[in-house]
């Protein structure tokens, strides 16, 4: 390949991946036309896009960038994967794509970046057991309102106590 045709090939990479700042690489190598498709199929329905790049490519067009260290240290050809509502969504699939996908045995959670730092294996397996945005916002409004609520309660108490003593009283003198 032509120094002219790697340039072109790394600034429409980074391009294409310009704003994007977390993302996991995977190993697909080995997955036939046919789970490569259902794959994309399945993670595009979950707003999730994958790319496969050679790592030489990856790493000339994200020198400088938010996703370089998810490239050093990885040899061959990776797969990136970027979207999802969150990173956490990202990254529980792609461990639930690595554990329990039939279909894709071959796929293989290697790594990523998240803000700014590099992530293993293990450490994307760690990133899977948190609670994920949507979580995270039940959890606030739940320790929001029951706090609230609490005290909502506290305050209720003693005057409900006393309106139904005063009415008992009122009933003892009919």
């Amino acid at each position: 390949m032509s120094k002219y045709v790697k340039d072109l090939l790394t600034k429409d990479l980074a391009g294409r991946l310009d704003g994007v700042e977390e993302c996991v690489v995977a190993d697909v190598v080995g997955m036939d036309a046919n789970s490569t498709s259902d794959l994309r199929k399945r993670l595009r329905s979950k707003g999730i896009r994958l790319m496969v790049v050679k790592n030489s490519l990856a790493r000339r067009a994200f020198e400088g960038k938010p996703l370089a260290p998810a490239f050093e240290g990885v040899d061959g050809t990776a797969a990136i994967m970027w979207g999802a509502d969150d990173f956490v969504a990202l990254v529980k699939e792609a461990v639930d794509l690595d554990k329990n996908g039939e279909a894709f045995e071959k796929f293989t959670a290697r790594g990523g970046v998240m803000d700014g730092e590099q992530l293993d294996a293990a450490s994307v397996a760690k990133v899977s057991k948190w609670p994920s945005r949507e979580e995270q916002l039940s959890m606030l409004v739940g320790q929001l309102l029951g706090a609230g609520s609490q005290l909502a309660a506290q305050l209720k108490g003693p005057g409900g106590q006393l309106a139904a003593q005063v009415k008992t009283l009122a009933d003892k003198e009919e």
